[in-house]
């Protein structure tokens, strides 16, 4: 292997490693507030440009998305967009972001390059109000606006680089579902090594904690959260012993982080106290999401911690939906759109769920009344796409195509692209979008083995322009595959 092609796979390995210690990084940005004196932890004008944490942070969610279970959940995707949205402008990040919701009931959330944001499941189940629960995605933020990824690729380089094979086992194992044992995996390296880099990584924690309060204040929360948010991550290691939450892994808390926060959050003016279920009525989506089985451990839940009353109502409508009492589900939804008529979540969870009613009819008339409103509402765009598929699917691909083009990294949207374009007698176009899926997957070589399909579809149809459109996004993909490879 040549030196240079040695140091580009040294460099791969270390991406993958290193997000297991800091799960962080991002493209250059503007520094937290002044008023914040954050320790000079060396520049960062460093070797790894803003575009290779872009390549490294998109091929790592597809090995990610390939390995572990997406939660396909549009309302709660878009209420975690719309709380990154209040937070960026004040955290420093300046690009856009991609969100990906985790069906596990693993405490966990990540940030990784080229502003890839995760969310588990259970980080919901865990957080008992929006604040607490914004706190952990300010932190999140602050690691992408203070470049950490590129940082400590710095400085890994002054270093040696002792059994990275391993350490990578480690990661794929950890990001499979391994968790615990995935992370004992990458302890098993050399120690020293290993101490000095979770000693430098304590103290990215500390900058981003500070960034994170500083973003939380501006955008509206109470900084009283995050350390409030430490102290029950550090209860909850306390009472599962040597199996900690997945999140204290890679972001260890301290009695020490916990004072410094607390002491930063107390010079911070806290604002008053709202009583929008919004959060909740989320929390109730998760809980019931994870306990299918048992609606009455996701009530039990949601109770325990004085639930506005809606959010109660919205969960029992959830429940009564998935008992096939949907007239009670929907009347119980109508009500309460009528006394909160700003949250387009409630009659879009009631479009949805005519739509799993198989009420396509009252689905589709219910998602274009929001529409009308509010015109790019996920949600509610979603339901009508999956109502136009099986109803009109010209119509459907219409919609799903300008859809695409504002969802580039949703591979549902492709999938649903593709079945409306096969249904619409659009051959080369359905082939297309399943390769989309299948690459946003992580199925590159399948991906590309289907784009090779369309090809020749859109060839022997004599659509030359759509032949050479397909050519383009092969290329694309053979990069995609080489990029992935080196993981």
């Amino acid at each position: 292997m040549t030196n240079q092609r040695l140091t580009s796979f040294k460099r791969q390995l270390l991406a993958v490693s290193l997000l297991s210690a800091t799960l962080a990084g991002a493209p250059p940005v503007a520094q937290a507030e002044q008023g914040y004196q954050l320790p000079d932890l060396g520049s960062t004008s460093v070797a790894v440009t803003t575009n290779d944490e872009y390549r490294l942070g998109r091929a790592w969610l597809r090995q990610f998305r390939a390995q572990t279970d997406p939660w396909h959940d549009p309302i709660t995707q878009t209420y975690v967009r719309s709380m990154l949205a209040k937070l960026v402008p004040y955290s420093g990040v300046d690009e856009r972001l991609v969100v990906t919701l985790v069906d596990s009931r693993l405490l966990n959330a990540f940030a990784v390059p080229g502003g890839v944001v995760g969310v588990n499941a259970g980080l919901f189940t865990t957080a008992p109000n929006e604040d607490e629960f914004a706190s952990v995605l300010a932190h999140e933020l602050g690691h992408l606006a203070q470049r950490h990824y590129a940082r400590r690729m710095a400085r890994v380089e002054e270093t040696q680089l002792p059994t990275m094979a391993a350490m990578l086992a480690g990661m794929i194992f950890a990001a499979g579902g391994g968790g615990g044992a995935g992370i004992a995996a990458m302890m098993g390296t050399q120690a020293a090594f290993i101490q000095d880099q979770l000693a430098y990584s304590r103290r990215f924690e500390q900058e981003a904690d500070r960034v994170g309060l500083s973003a939380m204040v501006k955008a509206g929360y109470d900084p009283q959260a995050m350390p409030e948010m430490f102290r029950t991550l550090q209860k909850l290691a306390s009472l599962q012993g040597g199996n900690p939450p997945e999140f204290l892994l890679t972001h260890p808390v301290t009695e020490s982080r916990i004072s410094d926060t607390q002491a930063r959050a107390d010079q911070l003016t806290s604002p008053p106290h709202h009583d929008d279920p919004t959060y909740a009525m989320i929390r109730g989506r998760a809980l019931a999401m994870l306990n299918q089985g048992n609606p009455t451990q996701a009530m039990t839940v949601l109770k325990q911690d004085d639930p506005p009353a809606a959010a109660v109502s919205y969960l029992q409508a959830l429940t009564d939906a998935r008992q096939s009492r949907t007239d009670a589900a929907l009347a119980t939804l109508d009500t309460l759109a009528k006394n909160y008529p700003d949250l387009s979540m409630i009659p879009a969870t009631a479009a949805q769920i005519a739509y799993d009613a198989d009420r396509r009819e009252e689905a589709l008339t219910r998602a274009q009344r929001i529409l009308r409103i509010s015109p790019g509402y996920y949600p509610a765009q979603w339901v009508q796409a999956q109502t136009l598929v099986q109803t009109s699917p010209s119509r459907a691909f219409d919609v799903l195509r300008d859809m695409s083009e504002q969802y580039p990294e949703d591979p549902d949207v492709f999938g649903l692209l593709s079945e409306a374009a096969g249904r619409s007698g659009r051959d080369a176009w359905g082939q297309l979008a399943r390769a989309e899926q299948l690459q946003l997957q992580g199925n590159i070589d399948t991906a590309i083995r289907q784009i090779d399909s369309a090809e020749k579809v859109a060839k022997q149809s004599g659509d030359y322009a759509m032949a050479s459109r397909i050519e383009q996004r092969r290329k694309d993909f053979l990069g995609y595959r080489e990029t992935m490879r080196n993981f």
